[in-house]
Order: C-alpha cells, then sequence, then structure tokens
C-alpha cells in the first residue's frame, strides 16, 4: 500500500468515544502495551468530542449508568475522585439519590483526567481511517490524510454518532427550507438565542424529555410529538443483562437472527429514568411542555422557515418555529465503507443484520477485534453502553496481556 509515512504500532483503536477511550486505558494500565507502541485515531480536535457534544446538546443533568460504569480502571475510581466527605456541600447533586448515577458535569472531569493521566492526548491521530488492509503481518490503515499506520493489532470502537437518525417527513421539510434541527447534529445550534418561541420536538425517549425541559427553562414553548405517553424505566435494559441471569441464555443462543431479536426485545426505547420524567412532568403541570401523542405525517414550511406541522392525531396543523428531532441515532451497522469494504475484500463473517460474528475475545479476524454496536452480537443489548464498553475490554484485554507475556516478538499476535 502506497503511503506518505508508515508507523508500525502494537496497537492502533479506531474511534475517540468513551469505549475507545477505555479500551486504550486498559491495553496501557493493564495489557502491558508501552504509550509508544499505541495510537488513537479519530477525526475530532478532542478525544471524547462527539460525547460531550450530544449529551450537552440535550441538557443531561445526570448520566443512566451507575457510577461504577466510567472510564477508569477501577471500579471505584469515580466515586474516589469526588471523595468520601459524604456532608461535604460541594458533593451534593453530584449523584442521583437511587442507583448513584453521576452528574454530567462530574463524569466528563473525571473522563478528562483519565485522558490526561495516561497522555491520551499524545497519542491521538486526528485523523478519520478511511481502508484497512489485513496482512499477514499486520494491518495496514490508510487515513484520510494520506498517511498509513502500521499495527499488529486493530481495535474498531466505532458507533454512530455521526449519523443521526433523520425521519424522511422531517428531512422533507428541512429541504424545502423548515428550521429543522437534529439534536445529535454536529452543527445543532440549541442556544436559546437561536430559537423562536414555539418549539416542537420529534421524539419520546429521554432525549426528547431532556431536550423539552432544557428548553422549557429558557422560557420556549414547547410540544413535544411522540407515539406514547412517557414511559419510565431505570436503564435502557435490564440489569438482568450485566450478568448470567440473561446473559448465559444469550451465550447459549446459536442462532444470531435468534440473538438479534433478544437483543431487540431487551432494549427499553423510547424511556427514561423516574428524575427525568418528574422533571419533564413538572414541567408539563407548569404549562411549559405539551406532551402530544402521534407522529409527523407532513406539513408545510412557510417564508420565515416556520412550520404547520401535521400530525396523525388531528386534522388542524400545529405552528412552530423550530422543529428538533430526539430520534437517537441510525440503528444500521456502523463504520460506514470502511466496515462495508473490510467485510467484502477479508470476507469477514457476519450475521442475517449484517453485524459480524466474532469470538468470546471480541475477534474478527486475527487482528481485529471490535467493540460497542459491531460487538452485540457476542456481548448482547448492553454492547452499546458505558458497561459494554467496559466488558468489551474486560476480554480484549486477555489477548494483549497474552502477548505481552509470550516470548520472542511482542507484536506477533
Amino acid at each position: 500500500m502506497n503511503s506518505r509515512a508508515v508507523a508500525n504500532h502494537d496497537w492502533v483503536v479506531v474511534g475517540g468515544g468513551p469505549q475507545g477511550v477505555h479500551v486504550a486505558v486498559r491495553l496501557l494500565a493493564d495489557g502491558g502495551v508501552a504509550p509508544a507502541r499505541l495510537r488513537l485515531v479519530d477525526p475530532w480536535p478532542d478525544l471524547l468530542h462527539r460525547w460531550r457534544q450530544c449529551t450537552t446538546n440535550t441538557g443531561m443533568r445526570f448520566l443512566r449508568s451507575p457510577a461504577v460504569h466510567h472510564l477508569d480502571v477501577p471500579p471505584f475510581a469515580l466515586l474516589q475522585h469526588v471523595g468520601r466527605r459524604k456532608r461535604d456541600r460541594r458533593h451534593r447533586g453530584l449523584f442521583t439519590t437511587r442507583y448513584k448515577r453521576p452528574a454530567l458535569g462530574l463524569f466528563n472531569r473525571h473522563s478528562q483526567s483519565v485522558v490526561e493521566t495516561y497522555g491520551l492526548d499524545g497519542l491521538h491521530v486526528r485523523d478519520r481511517v478511511e481502508h484497512a488492509a489485513l496482512l499477514g503481518d499486520g494491518v495496514d490503515l490508510r487515513l484520510g490524510s494520506g498517511r498509513t499506520l502500521r499495527a499488529a493489532q486493530v481495535v474498531l470502537a466505532l458507533g454512530n454518532s455521526e449519523h443521526p437518525h433523520w425521519p424522511d417527513r422531517a428531512v422533507r421539510l428541512r429541504d424545502e427550507g423548515g428550521d429543522v434541527r437534529h439534536v445529535f447534529s454536529a452543527d445543532a445550534r440549541v442556544a436559546a438565542d437561536s430559537l423562536r418561541d414555539e418549539v416542537a420536538i420529534l421524539g419520546g425517549g429521554i432525549s426528547a424529555a431532556q431536550l423539552a425541559v432544557r428548553l422549557a427553562d429558557t422560557g420556549r414553548r414547547v410540544t413535544v410529538v411522540a407515539r406514547h405517553p412517557p414511559r419510565e424505566e431505570a436503564f435502557d435494559s435490564d440489569p438482568g443483562w450485566l450478568g448470567l441471569k440473561y446473559m448465559s441464555i444469550f451465550a447459549a443462543t446459536p442462532d444470531y437472527g435468534d440473538r438479534r431479536a433478544l437483543i431487540q426485545a431487551a432494549r427499553h426505547r423510547g424511556s427514561m429514568p423516574s428524575d427525568v420524567r418528574l422533571a419533564l412532568l413538572t414541567a408539563i403541570e407548569a404549562g411549559s411542555v405539551r406532551w402530544r401523542i402521534g407522529s409527523l405525517e407532513g406539513g408545510s414550511v412557510l417564508d420565515d422557515g416556520s412550520m404547520l406541522l401535521a400530525l396523525d392525531d388531528e386534522s388542524e396543523t400545529t405552528w412552530v418555529g423550530t422543529l428538533f428531532l430526539a430520534t437517537g441515532f441510525s440503528s444500521g451497522r456502523p463504520g460506514g465503507s470502511l466496515v462495508d469494504t473490510l467485510i467484502e475484500e477479508h470476507d469477514l463473517p457476519v450475521g442475517a443484520c449484517g453485524f459480524p460474528v466474532v469470538d468470546t475475545a471480541l475477534r474478527w479476524h486475527p487482528r481485529l477485534f471490535v467493540t460497542g454496536p459491531l460487538a452485540e452480537l457476542e456481548l448482547g443489548p448492553t454492547a452499546r453502553n458505558l458497561t459494554g464498553g467496559r466488558r468489551a475490554a474486560d476480554r480484549i484485554i486477555e489477548v494483549a496481556r497474552a502477548a505481552a507475556d509470550a516470548p520472542g516478538d511482542p507484536r506477533q499476535y
């Protein structure tokens, strides 16, 4: 493969989100990998950039995951980061009373301290992997800049954060000049001074509820359009999926189509924890938020970009200045052409759903590992979450340790 420069590394992690950062931390802390032999490739200016952007846009106050799910190595590192002075006023409001879920600001500060402790900014290659060639002696990663990185092992820690889900009817309104924004778009504008007074939000889950409360607090009149009433669930899947209660059944299910069905049935889509639902109901009672049960059927765009929305539950249209989408991310296989080409050129196995079929160590190929959505046919419905990233790292790290302990060239895996 032609390139301007070739750098040799033991491990390259593709993706600088929470899962990629945690895998890199574990490789350094527990896997016997030297910093000089590790790189993280991510196109954004800083590691965790899209995480911070998306969570801040919604107005998230507390994570949905408990405090033991974070990016450091020890399970209680986040709690220790705060300290043990339970009655100190500075520590009030940093966790929810139930399940001890951390405040977003606390989680982000702790995550940045982890990045700094392990020197990950210095290992961050600000670029995008456009092609990966699996070779006998390593993996060549061709970057958008024209460089090539050579690694003994590669971890694909990819999600769909760059692919927010845009319903077709909302796309048509946007293309006709309507002020339609997705809360998870990289260029999303959520500041109050960029919005008209009447705002509609399409979506019925935690992000829609958080955004509704955030915008209502700025004095905007908010209408949420959802297919169902607010639904309360503590987590986005039952905690039994974190252990053998359900995962033993999942692991004993040989058919990957059946595994996909288990994953889909396990997810509490369109739900929110009790504190978010309480804040939402408080705003509804105050009259600053309306929750309309229905779906967007269409509408028309006025000269100033405002819209008349047609909903399926009424004959009249609803006027809004701005339509926000809180419809999540694409549910398809992440990785785009990079993963498509890997499958085509190297005949990598996939299930009927198109997602990777990997071994218990999350190997898709002797030199290629996956985490996040790409690992969910092995890790189950929690694969996309913070806890899924920790479980993925547990498995990958065993391979790294074995390689570090093996005699001879440590890059021969």
